[in-house]
């Protein structure tokens, strides 16, 4: 059975699968920009503003649990690797729960730098943005590929899905340090 699923024949579960897959890789950027540019209350009744190094956190874990699941995988150690790519999954769920939480009800803070170290920011978060919006299918598959055994889809997609997810994790921190000094 499962050399016919790697020959790229899909089961009907699987066929549910990716379709869910492919609704959240929709759904969820698209919620995430119309939060981000709904209009705010002058007066939000929830303090949410210990999000953003909250989010830094996350990142940077989940940035340490892809290391350590890359780590694991290239030596042979499959139940570590899978440990820690689920630690890396969960984190990264958390964190696009606290991040659309904040965006709802949180103020927007504007990058205040200047010269030279404004077009590093905003390309930085360009970059971020747009490999964020391009990670979550990529994750979603990569994990399910590899939590349903299918070990040669898993590794197809797993290598772009790594070197993308580890750079918006890290691109995430050096954001949130770069605009943290302008937070209300």
């Amino acid at each position: 059975m499962n050399t016919v699923r790697e020959n790229n024949l899909t089961t009907e579960k699987d066929r549910k699968y990716l379709t869910l897959i492919a609704t959240l890789s929709v759904a969820i950027p698209i919620v995430v920009a119309v939060l981000f540019f709904m209009p705010k209350a002058d007066n939000p009744s929830v303090d949410v503003s210990y999000l953003p190094g909250f989010h830094a956190i996350l990142n940077s874990l989940t940035a340490i649990a892809l290391l350590i699941g890359y780590i694991n995988v290239k030596q042979g150690k499959t139940k570590a690797h899978r440990a820690a790519m689920l630690a890396a999954f969960g984190l990264s769920s958390i964190f696009l729960v606290s991040y659309v939480t904040y965006h709802f009800l949180g103020q927007r803070t504007i990058y205040g730098g200047e010269g030279l170290i404004k077009y590093i920011y905003y390309f930085i978060l360009l970059t971020h943005i747009v490999l964020a919006a391009a990670i979550v299918p990529l994750v979603l598959l990569s994990v399910y590929y590899g939590i349903t055994n299918q070990l040669q889809r898993h590794r197809r997609i797993s290598k772009w899905t790594f070197p993308i997810w580890m750079y918006v994790a890290v691109t995430g921190v050096v954001v949130y340090f770069m605009i943290s000094p302008y937070y209300a």
